[in-house]
């Protein structure tokens, strides 16, 4: 297996984003040609500038193939656009911050109102490459001994056959599961204060809109490395 980077959730940080492309290009100069880099998807809400990072990301920033999957948070997204009454809660779980970023006005929705008009204006906000990107993200990827999700997978039920649900949404029953998945899980989703590296999946969530901290690996042949951003 040649080299394949993984990145943790982003939401909204610009900032530590460009650091991570530049951590892999240096990377990559210093260690040569990688297969791929895959994100974990939660690109938006929270931090500060979700247009930017979704910008940024359309456009495949990396010196390697790329491949974006998609985290709860778009999936968020998507809903909002069809059903804008999921803001009830979708608001307290960072949206806000992304709506202000597309230039969407939020003092309504920061009072719980008028969902339908902030769905129509972030529709029109949305450009067409944003929208393309997020119309089109898989919620898993396969690659060699690896399986990347944003979530996770259900235990018991074979990698290709897992729901996309479970993939972007899941917690407590994968993450207490020792059992083989028959792959390596690679996920985020689940803030934790360093990345957690266990026999059957490895957590790269650690809480970057928060912590200031995001995480890229490289999984190459014989392990993994953790890329200083």
């Amino acid at each position: 297996m040649d080299r394949i980077y993984a990145i943790g959730d982003i939401h909204g940080r610009l900032d530590l984003l460009d650091r991570a492309i530049e951590a892999i290009r240096r990377d990559v100069e210093d260690s040569g040609p990688a297969a791929l880099t895959v994100t974990l998807g939660d690109y938006i809400d929270r931090g500060p500038d979700s247009f930017g990072v979704i910008d940024r990301l359309a456009a495949n920033p990396f010196p390697t193939p790329y491949v974006a999957l998609k985290g709860n948070h778009e999936a968020m997204l998507e809903r909002f656009l069809i059903q804008p009454g999921i803001a009830e809660d979708w608001r307290h779980f960072g949206c806000i911050e992304m709506l202000h970023s597309y230039g969407v006005p939020v003092a309504d929705m920061i009072r719980g109102r008028h969902y339908e008009a902030a769905a129509q204006a972030l529709s029109k906000a949305l450009p067409a490459t944003h929208r393309d990107f997020l119309d089109n993200l898989p919620t898993s990827h396969a690659a060699g001994r690896y399986f990347f999700c944003h979530a996770g997978i259900r235990p018991g039920v074979a990698l290709a056959r897992q729901r996309d649900d479970d993939l972007m949404w899941i917690r407590d029953e994968f993450l207490s599961s020792a059992e083989d998945f028959g792959g390596v899980v690679v996920h985020g989703h689940t803030p934790v204060p360093e990345p957690d590296v266990k026999a059957n999946r490895i957590n790269i969530d650690t809480g970057a809109f928060a912590t200031g901290l995001l995480t890229c690996i490289a999984l190459e042949r014989d392990g993994h490395r953790f890329l200083k951003l």
